[in-house]
């Protein structure tokens, strides 16, 4: 950040220490249930997890003189996630009365996938902690956070950018003052969900007893439904254009 480290000028080089150290725990239900009956086979998950760490990448490294205060939901966190597979082999042989390499062998299939969406990360790399925050790529070190201050109204969380642009409010965020570390979390709410269903009609035809052939149609998001990206990257800088858009 220009001008704050007056008289010295902001090309001064640095030394990097890494440490393989760190805190984060994860717990979670986990239930399946596997069902075969007659031409019907399902195959139904479902996880409620939550898994929290100190960071998720060397880049969120944020307050270096209390790690503690780092402690926030993880960036690959999935709190509901359900699954569902299933096969239903099509009686075409019974509806014709006549069971033959025409009428056996149809098929329908598909994977349905519903969960919640991914924490949405808050980082600004305006430098304002004076820790030397470093936007290099894969390798950036350390960010900011703004301050968070929800006494200012309600988050309004938004998960359809059709409806608003903003996908929180964002008012409730100001730059942290030079100097100092923001009281925001690195993430505490979450971006919008996914809502997915794939499906493939199959025809398969015995040839010999080693061999056979298959005919396959296949649909990926059967019923073209938006599945809409979280506010990715959001910046600590109000002044920023893109600061709280999905």
């Amino acid at each position: 950040m220009n001008g704050t480290r007056f008289p010295y000028p902001n090309t001064i080089g640095t030394n990097a220490v890494y440490q393989n150290m760190g805190n984060a725990n994860y717990n979670s239900l986990q239930t399946s249930l596997k069902r075969t009956a007659g031409r019907f086979t399902f195959l139904a998950s479902y996880t409620y997890g939550k898994s929290l760490d100190w960071t998720s990448s060397i880049q969120e490294q944020v307050n270096p003189f209390d790690f503690r205060k780092e402690y926030a939901i993880s960036a690959f966190d999935l709190k509901h996630n359900f699954d569902f597979s299933y096969n239903y082999e099509l009686p075409f042989d019974k509806l014709f009365h006549a069971a033959n390499r025409l009428t056996r062998g149809w098929a329908i299939s598909g994977v349905t996938r519903c969960a919640t969406g991914l924490p949405v990360p808050f980082q600004s790399f305006g430098d304002n902690a004076l820790v030397q925050v470093q936007n290099n790529g894969v390798n950036s070190v350390s960010i900011d956070l703004p301050n968070y201050n929800p006494s200012l109204g309600s988050l309004n969380v938004n998960h359809n950018p059709r409806k608003n642009p903003l996908a929180f409010n964002t008012k409730l965020f100001s730059p942290n003052s030079p100097g100092t570390f923001g009281n925001s979390s690195r993430r505490f709410f979450y971006g919008p969900g996914i809502d997915n269903y794939d499906m493939a009609l199959r025809k398969t035809t015995s040839i010999t007893e080693s061999a056979s052939l298959e005919f396959r149609f296949e649909m990926f998001n059967t019923f073209n439904h938006a599945q809409f990206d979280g506010a990715a990257s959001v910046d600590g800088n109000r002044d920023d254009a893109t600061f709280g858009k999905s």
